[in-house]
């Protein structure tokens, strides 16, 4: 069935880089941007496909160890499994990543925007790194406690793009670790703490929210999943814990 490990550092790599384009993104603003992070999202949908239901399944298994055929030996399941690997394995040796692994290297070493001579370009890419990091950090970080202000009253559907948000400012502190020092970052270190707790509960609701999904989508006759994967208790406490970062998070400032 293929890496896990490898399948989840390659979609942190991948990570990473769309939290790049999009941080930088005033700089790298050329005529070739959107196909770069079309292609880029395209791949994301086969990896993302992929780990769902390799997490969904190992998450069946710890909440029903006394019915563990419930999650491995059923045959929906392990049917869908095998099929996204499927997926992911002609994907990966399509003609089509070829060409986006070799066209975005090309784009990021010397793509239009590295020439763009107009005003605002020019402008953009002599900002100093760290006035232009430190500013970009504030308001991305200022976007995120607003948002976690109405956590309490969201669906699944909008802790997820939290999440999302909340990952790019975690990445995004990351690309500065070497100018910690600067006092223009001095709270970014501590703020990376609260950040990764939250990203960890997140992550939980969300693996819970998207298992919950499979097994309905899973469902045969209509009748429902033998598991729950969303036990209200549990979710209470990873929102408690994720708001408790937040505040946190906000009384640093």
């Amino acid at each position: 069935m293929g890496d896990p490990e490898a399948l989840h550092q390659m979609r942190i790599a991948l990570t990473r880089l769309r939290t790049a384009l999009s941080f930088f993104s005033p700089m790298v603003a050329d005529s070739n941007r959107e196909q770069v992070r079309r292609e880029l999202k395209w791949l994301n949908a086969h990896l993302g496909a992929v780990r769902d239901l390799d997490v969904a399944i190992e998450r069946l298994k710890a909440i029903n160890k006394q019915r563990p055929q419930a999650a491995s030996g059923n045959p929906d399941w392990d049917a869908r499994r095998a099929a996204n690997h499927r997926q992911l394995a002609r994907a990966l040796r399509s003609a089509r990543y070829r060409r986006l692994v070799e066209g975005t290297s090309r784009w990021i070493e010397n793509g239009p925007w590295s020439i763009e001579r107009g005003a605002q370009a020019a402008k953009q890419r002599a900002s100093a790194i760290g006035v232009y990091g430190a500013d970009k950090l504030a308001r991305w970080q200022k976007k995120l406690l607003k948002k976690s202000h109405k956590l309490l009253e969201m669906g699944s559907t909008k802790r997820h793009r939290l999440r999302l948000l909340n990952k790019k400012l975690n990445y995004s502190i990351g690309f500065f670790e070497d100018l910690f020092p600067d006092k223009r970052f001095s709270g970014q270190k501590a703020a990376l703490k609260y950040l990764r707790k939250a990203q960890k509960s997140l992550g939980q609701l969300n693996d819970d929210a998207q298992g919950r999904s499979l097994a309905a989508s899973l469902t045969q006759n209509a009748v429902r999943p033998p598991i729950q994967f969303l036990d209200r208790k549990r979710e209470k406490r990873l929102i408690g814990a994720t708001a408790t970062a937040y505040r946190k998070l906000a009384a640093q400032h």
